[in-house]
């Protein structure tokens, strides 16, 4: 009986011990981190575009303040349902909604990005447009005279300084060769960069090139 209740007092201390020791690990485990549902949706929204022509990569969110991201906004305006508003000063492009709502995008706005202000049309858009540099800029950077006009541009792709779209912008039927345009430099979103008029990320000058239409009202404050 000795014996007896000395192994199974040994026994049900080690089933103790064990239900210890997996109870402090149980306890101490971290619970994995999961996703916001915020998170996955602009996960979703910055996705990798295969079916583009040129096949646009995923972009990193990280690199980019969440602020700049797209998202419906309250935003009251004496502007009519479909204008672009471009704030040159918060880097933000509202399109107004109904109801006092707005979309907004982020935008890096370039030396051109900040000459031109005023009312003026959306003419016309392009799918993975060309780029021709003008010829001041071509004064500045003689490298680029081979695709200026003259030269045939320089055909559309990743590399092209206008991305995936290309919106632009005419006053009075006159082109102010002033463009709303994609980058794939997105890090340089809410930015003022060397050259260029005003870039969105790739994924969001597709989404809105695909709500405006041709004709529609702009203004740059």
């Amino acid at each position: 009986m000795t014996v007896l209740s000395r192994r199974t007092f040994l026994a049900g201390s080690a089933s103790l011990t064990g239900l210890a020791v997996s109870g402090c690990v149980s306890n101490s485990a971290k619970p994995v981190p999961q996703p916001l549902a915020q998170d996955l949706t602009y996960i979703s929204m910055y996705r990798a575009m295969p079916e583009e022509r040129f096949p646009l990569p995923a972009i990193n969110p990280s690199k980019v303040p969440k602020r700049f991201y797209r998202q419906q906004v309250d935003y009251e305006t004496p502007e009519p349902v479909g204008t672009l508003i471009v704030d040159t000063h918060e880097f933000f492009l509202y399109l107004v909604q109904e109801n006092g709502k707005a979309t907004r995008y982020g935008v890096g706005l370039g030396r051109a990005g900040f000459e031109w202000s005023g009312r003026a049309k959306i003419a016309r858009k392009a799918a993975w447009p060309k780029w021709t540099p003008p010829d001041e800029m071509i004064k500045r950077q003689p490298e680029l005279e081979k695709w200026s006009w003259r030269n045939g541009g320089m055909p559309p792709g990743l590399e092209n300084p206008l991305g995936a779209r290309a919106l632009y912008i005419y006053q009075d039927n006159k082109d102010t060769l002033y463009r709303l345009h994609g980058t794939a430099e997105y890090w340089s979103i809410g930015k003022a960069v060397s050259s260029g008029c005003v870039r969105l990320m790739n994924q969001d000058i597709i989404d809105l090139y695909g709500r405006v239409p041709v004709g529609s009202p702009i203004v740059v404050l």
